[in-house]
């Protein structure tokens, strides 16, 4: 199984996953062969890629992946728990811990995991993906930079409901980025963080260091976040993990900014390690992360095309490949397999897939 990108459509390709609308309605079944003409309407639906089966990717499982796995079975729950929250029609709280509870537990299923991001969420998704996906990565950072079990529950429930102040911001900011928007669109963005602090200050059933990140994850070392602008030493580590990895999910997503290959946005993060972003939290992120996500066709420095078939937990810029051509000739007749921490000579140039 593959992702492609709509623009990659040849008419004859397998659909490995259903494909769903924003309501969670099946709009195309598995199973089905995609029509060229079928990618009008796709894009229309803010649809940008699909899974696959074919041969080029015959024995990737990315329904192994950490991201998809939790999305399909959290992401409705928790904007269930989410909205019934906002609107004050229940106290949803113990469902929020059990959610975070969730996303520990698979974690310390596989405490070497490299969390493969597959750039499939769609732009029409809106607020929940992005906490969940920042929950995950949150939890991954905290873990391997041992912090203390209670501290890691806390930073998961934060993460959850790092964005709930968004419900209130009174514009549609979902179609923009944040470089587009007027002043007073700006300042109403940035005011999220109170709204979603005053929305959680009331509770005592969440402690005071989850509502701490809701209220500091965009603030930055140098004094150039909001709504404070704290400097480093008066900003807690947990609104540091939790910064960093608000930040790095929006970019690879295009939340309010551009979209970024997955490589390109660590390079950002890492340029800004202690100018906006803790150091530590930015050398667990790069351990963390796979830069090439799993089932991405690549390009090598030998002019090599090829499809990542898995991580190397130890180094997630070098991954085991499958090369397909080799010189402009295909091999696909007798798979070849690269270990990329076998050969420091070979590594990628650039991921072919379209974003």
């Amino acid at each position: 199984m593959r992702i492609i990108s709509l623009n990659d459509i040849k008419g004859s390709e397998v659909l490995a996953k259903d494909i769903r609308n924003s309501s969670g309605n099946i709009l195309i079944h598995a199973g089905t062969i995609i029509k060229k003409e079928y990618v009008p309407r796709l894009k229309k639906l803010k649809t940008e890629f699909v899974f696959i089966e074919d041969e080029l990717s015959k024995g990737i499982e990315l329904s192994n992946s950490l991201e998809i796995k939790l999305k399909e079975e959290l992401q409705d729950t928790l904007q269930d728990v989410l909205e019934k929250y906002i609107n004050q029609s229940s106290n949803e709280v113990d469902r929020i811990v059990e959610i975070a509870n969730e996303v520990i537990e698979n974690i310390l299923k596989d405490i070497n995991i490299v969390y493969s991001l597959n750039s499939i969420r769609e732009k029409s998704e809106n607020t929940y993906s992005h906490s969940l996906n920042v929950c995950i990565l949150s939890v991954i950072l905290a873990i391997n930079m041992d912090l203390d079990g209670s501290l890691v529950n806390d930073i998961a429930i934060g993460s959850l409901i790092h964005d709930v102040g968004y419900s209130y911001v009174n514009f549609d900011y979902l179609e923009g980025t944040l470089d587009e928007f007027n002043i007073a669109e700006k300042n109403e963005v940035m005011r999220h963080v109170i709204y979603g602090y005053e929305i959680v200050e009331r509770l005592n059933s969440i402690s005071t260091i989850s509502k701490g990140i809701v209220l500091k994850h965009h603030e930055r070392l140098d004094g150039s976040g909001y709504p404070f602008r704290l400097t480093a030493e008066k900003i807690e580590i947990e609104s540091k993990i939790v910064a960093v990895c608000d930040e790095f999910d929006s970019m690879v997503y295009a939340n309010l900014t551009n979209k970024m290959k997955v490589k390109d946005a660590l390079d950002y993060m890492v340029s800004q390690a202690d100018v906006k972003f803790d150091i530590d939290v930015i050398n667990a992120l790069i351990l963390s992360v796979a830069a090439y996500p799993t089932g991405a066709l690549v390009l090598t420095n030998r002019g090599e095309t090829g499809i990542v078939l898995r991580q190397n937990r130890k180094c997630p810029t070098r991954p085991v490949i499958r090369i397909l051509r080799s010189e402009g000739v295909s091999v696909s007749e007798k798979w070849i397999e690269k270990d990329l921490t076998d050969d420091l000579t070979l590594f990628i140039e650039e991921i072919i897939i379209k974003a």
